[in-house]
């Protein structure tokens, strides 16, 4: 296996992503997942319109699909923030956390040493 830790991080991710442990999200999914992970982590949940307007990710009708796939699949859900019935915000689930968890893990065991 290669020393370059990025090039191991990939090997593995794709390794745990073939195996079925994790998901299979196409890039814009992961993009989309990804930003609406930081925002809520930063305390400025993404609202659906927010997200809609991301055309550095995709457009309008492809962002819908893939907020559709998301929720469909357990990794987001739409809230609502106190009484404004109107403004949707999208946040990761607890799946969404695993998912990112065995990201994590996976980085960790890129980075080790080998043996």
């Amino acid at each position: 296996m290669s020393n370059n830790i990025y090039l191991r991080f990939l090997t593995l991710l794709h390794t745990i992503e073939g195996n079925g442990k994790l998901p299979s999200l196409d890039l814009d999914a992961k993009k989309l997942l990804e930003t609406i992970a930081v925002r809520h982590l930063q305390g400025k949940s993404l609202t659906v319109t927010e997200a809609m307007a991301m055309s550095h990710i995709a457009s309008p009708a492809t962002i819908h699909r893939k907020l559709d796939v998301l929720r469909e699949i357990g990794m987001i859900e739409t809230l609502y923030e106190g009484t404004n019935r109107r403004t949707k915000f999208l946040v990761p689930t607890a799946e969404a956390n695993r998912y990112f968890e065995e990201h994590s893990k996976t980085m960790h065991e890129a980075a080790a040493p080998l043996a």
